[in-house]
This record gives structure tokens, sequence and C-alpha cells, in this order.
């Protein structure tokens, strides 16, 4: 993985309004962690709007700094991925596969998460890219609860002699994480297959979600839910001139457009 030309480091991290570390620490990594979830939505408006995921750097540098947009799991951890090495930090892409609610998993490459190394030699498990999700890296050797403003999260044995490890929240198991280290090429197929099968459900609708300092708001089509405090309000959006200003207002996107299911439910 190449570093960044400073730059663009520079410009990464006036998107999420950080200062450059004075080292690569455990807890630089926190701030970090928090502040590109708290800037960058988590979208695929891209998959509704006839725009092409390309896992390439410059492709994902100009989404994200050019272009003030987000994007999903691929996308958000690959470009975190390029300002942590850049930062310092000891960077490795781990591929995983989502736990659905019937005890399947999704296909491989089914998700990206990123395991950090510090400056103490200490590992993490950083993950922007996974919606509502923990809000701080989770300490990657740890297998008792560690508690975070997302919920309680463990990192588990899967079983087996690959290695695997399950990442849980609340006692659920969210995803199946490998400890190989993968290049961003691998997760093509994967990225793919996700922006464009009718039973991926990110062609199912657009989806735009951002954590908050008080809560959570997403644009899930054109239903708007916003979570603040503890206190849930949802309400449908009229015309396509209030959904473009709700994805201006809320996440700082401009469209050209309103994103159309690619393959809406039935």
């Amino acid at each position: 993985m190449d570093e960044l030309p400073a730059s663009r480091v520079d410009t990464y991290l006036r998107r999420i309004g950080a200062a450059r570390p004075g080292s690569a620490s455990a807890a630089a990594l926190r701030d970090l962690h928090l502040r590109h979830l708290r800037t960058v939505p988590f979208e695929s408006l891209s998959i509704h709007l006839g725009q092409e995921i390309v896992l390439e750097r410059e492709a994902l540098l100009d989404k994200l700094l050019l272009g003030g947009r987000g994007g999903f799991c691929y996308e958000l951890n690959g470009a975190f991925a390029l300002l942590l090495h850049s930062l310092g930090y000891g960077v490795e892409l781990l591929q995983a596969r989502v736990h659905s609610a019937d005890g399947g998993q999704g296909v491989p490459y089914d998700h990206l998460a990123l395991r950090v190394e510090c400056e103490d030699g200490r590992p993490w498990l950083a993950d922007v890219g996974f919606g509502d999700h923990s809000h701080f890296p989770l300490a990657f050797g740890e297998r008792g609860e560690q508690t975070d403003p997302g919920g309680v999260f463990r990192i588990v044995p899967a079983g087996g002699p690959e290695g695997d490890l399950d990442v849980l929240r609340d006692g659920v198991p969210r995803y199946r994480l490998e400890t190989r280290p993968r290049l961003l090429s691998d997760f093509v197929t994967g990225a793919w297959w996700h922006s464009t099968s009718p039973t991926s459900g990110f062609t199912r609708k657009p989806v735009c979600s951002l954590l908050t300092e008080t809560g959570r708001t997403t644009l899930s089509d054109r239903v708007l839910t916003v979570t603040a405090d503890g206190e849930r309000t949802e309400r449908t959006l009229a015309d396509d001139a209030e959904v473009l200003a709700a994805y201006r207002t809320h996440f700082g996107i401009d469209l050209p457009r309103v994103p159309v299911p690619l393959h809406p439910r039935p």
C-alpha cells in the first residue's frame, strides 16, 4: 500500500475535521475513527444513480474528498486504510461474511474491515463501513466484552482450523472475519455483486446514513429517520425536491437527481 501525497492526507483530514496526529497512537486512531463516522456517510447512492463502483485509490479518494460523498464498506474502509497507512499505522484489509438473521452468511468478500496496528504494536479492528456499528475501534486480541456507545461487542473464535473470528454486538453475530490479509482488488467481485444483483439488499433501495453526536440520521429511499437523544422520528418525504434537500441538509451531498431503486422489491 503506497503512502498518499501530503496534500491528499491534509485534504482527507480536513474532510473529517481532524488534526494531523503527532503519532500513530491508539488515542489518535479512536479520534479519527469517530470523526470519520460522523462526517462521511455510509451510502449506496452510486448504485441507484448508475455510477460505477471503482475500487482504486484515486477513484476512492476523489469520491470522498472532491465529490463530498460517502460509500459502502469497500469504499469507506478502503479509503480509511489509505489514510491510516499514510499516518504511520500498520493496516491490513480483511474480508468478512455478514451473518444473516436466519443463521446464514453472505457471499465471499461480503464485507471489508481493517486490522490496524498502532505504534505500540497493539492491533485494533477498525470499521467505518458497517453502518450502525461500534463508534470506536475494537481491541483485536480481546476476547471478552468491549463496551462501546454502539453496544457491547465481542470478538470470538468462530471454530474450525481456519482461525476465523466472529464479531458480535449485544450477543448477536454481525460478521465472520478472516484473519488473512487481502488486497483491495480482491474485493472487486463482492462489490460488483452487491451493486448489481437483484438479491443484494444494496440494490433494492438507496440508503444514506450518518452517525451524529446525539444519535443517527438515515434516509432510506424516501423515508427519513432521525434518532436524537433516544427519541426516534420517522417521516416519508413528499417529493423529489424534499428528498434532494434532505441529502444536502443532513449529509452534505448535492445530487443531480433523486436515486431510483435499481431492483426495487416487488
